[in-house]
């Protein structure tokens, strides 16, 4: 189905990492460019670095990280310098700037490393995942990952098990519709979202169901692993910023509590996990830190958000029926992807991409050297008004004109180390979306934003309340 494979989706440069997009290069002006400043000169944020780190562990410092960056950005300015314990960063807004990003990422892009998930694998002897590797050891997994991953015709292979457990999902809330007296569902979605992605995902890439869709207890440890993979993206961003002496000698509870969820996410995914699409087994092994990673969060938090926008928004559910309709089976969804990217633009899953660039590189108007840890606010920028008119509106249309969209939409990352789970997150949202909103009308119980907190994804502080009612 060509809506989940356009490039618009999936830029060829994922083929190989260390292939290159051309970018047309920005207009200059005719006036000779000035020099640009140093590093020094660049406003910064906070008093000092172990300052602002003891900020980040009050009680909600660490959950707030977006909307304090997004305060940032209007009170300095598009780039600001910040200095969080050991780690110095740049932060950026412009899509422009993450564009001299990108092309100063190199061969082997890096990202900054979550020195609590390596502490975890040396401390239990595990391996490092892709998520957590660099150099040229990354590049070999990558390339070995990429064929089963992020090929159109590798992908294509697991959209018939993502296709069968959305119709499983819609099937099982017309049964709890069917049994309610008043023909409406009003529910907290969020529980049901994560089951259904960790179902489609361990189906696509390991062809196995998990019998998570019925209700009820989960069978087996699933139930045990979707708790501890909650825990574990709770505590990962206070320790984010630790350095790692700090964080060897930590008895902190904190740290106590994310080594135990780890230890249930490894002992749920025992081994390594051959990738699995369609009954064509991959040698290269996708590690269980890579599948918590890309699979159920980066999906169900995004979904409940869209069918919230979808809830509040009855127009755009109804433009979006009205297309499926006319699409049949097989035809284009521009709109239905233009709403997952207005979703993601709103609501990004992480709330920045780092890189450390391989080259000294301008940003904005500042010198930044190479090996500087970097940072793309896609939270800040989703929400500004520099970036996109009317930020503040649900707007699907905005990514179907002809305007400048380029490094607009980041939420998977950029570059050759774009998320390994891109197309299996974007077919699952898709496909998911296809069979719901085909059965069902979609209500918000409350039309106010839903407040949201940094759980080193971007989660709703609450879960929004929705009404289902059936179509048939």
């Amino acid at each position: 189905q060509d809506w989940v494979w356009d490039q618009d989706l999936v830029p060829d440069q994922l083929q190989d990492p260390g292939s290159r997009t051309r970018i047309s290069p920005s207009p200059h002006s005719r006036c000779p460019p000035l020099p640009p400043l140093p590093l020094s000169s660049m406003p910064l944020l906070g008093p000092g670095p172990w300052l602002n780190l003891l900020r980040l562990w009050r009680q909600t410092g660490s959950q707030s990280l977006h909307l304090r960056m997004r305060e940032a950005f209007g009170s300095l300015g598009p780039i600001y310098r910040e200095r969080v314990g050991t780690y110095e960063c740049v932060n950026v807004l412009l899509p422009r700037d993450a564009a001299q990003l990108f092309r100063a990422e190199g061969l082997f892009p890096r990202r900054m490393g979550i020195e609590a998930w390596s502490a975890h694998r040396r401390l239990r002897n595990h391996k490092c995942g892709l998520f957590l590797l660099n150099g040229p050891s990354w590049r070999s997994e990558r390339l070995a990952l990429n064929p089963a991953l992020l090929s159109p015709s590798g992908a294509r292979r697991f959209l018939p098990l993502l296709d069968a457990v959305a119709k499983d999902f819609a099937a099982a809330l017309g049964r709890r519709l069917r049994q309610s007296p008043s023909g409406t569902l009003t529910i907290d979605p969020h529980p049901l979202l994560f089951r259904f992605t960790l179902e489609a995902s361990s189906y696509a890439l390991y062809g196995e169901r998990l019998g998570l869709l019925g209700g009820g207890e989960a069978p087996g440890g699933a139930q045990q692993f979707l708790g501890a993979l909650e825990v574990m993206l709770r505590t990962t961003p206070p320790l984010l910023f630790l350095p790692p002496p700090l964080l060897r000698l930590l008895p902190s509870p904190i740290w106590q509590e994310h080594l135990r969820a780890w230890d249930i996410i490894f002992q749920h995914g025992e081994g390594s996990c051959g990738v699995y699409t369609m009954g064509v087994s991959y040698g290269s092994q996708l590690w269980v830190s890579d599948v918590c990673h890309v699979t159920p969060p980066q999906t169900a938090v995004p979904l409940l958000f869209t069918l919230f926008e979808l809830g509040r928004n009855p127009r755009v559910q109804g433009a979006l029926r009205e297309e499926l309709r006319a699409a049949g089976l097989l035809g284009s969804l521009p709109l239905l992807k233009a709403a997952i990217k207005e979703t993601l633009r709103l609501y990004p899953v992480g709330v920045t991409v780092q890189r450390y660039p391989a080259t000294d590189v301008v940003l904005h108007k500042y010198l930044v050297p190479a090996g500087t840890l970097c940072q793309v606010s896609l939270y800040a920028m989703g929400r500004s008004p520099d970036v996109f008119p009317h930020p503040e509106r649900y707007d699907p249309w905005r990514w179907l004109g002809n305007g400048d969209n380029s490094f607009k939409a980041l939420a998977f990352g950029f570059g050759a180390r774009q998320c390994i789970g891109r197309r299996l997150a974007e077919a699952e949202m898709m496909l998911f979306l296809i069979h719901v909103l085909r059965n069902f009308s979609i209500e918000a119980v409350s039309t106010e934003d839903v407040p949201t907190v940094f759980r080193f994804i971007l989660m709703p502080e609450t879960s929004p309340l929705l009404t289902f009612r059936s179509l048939s």
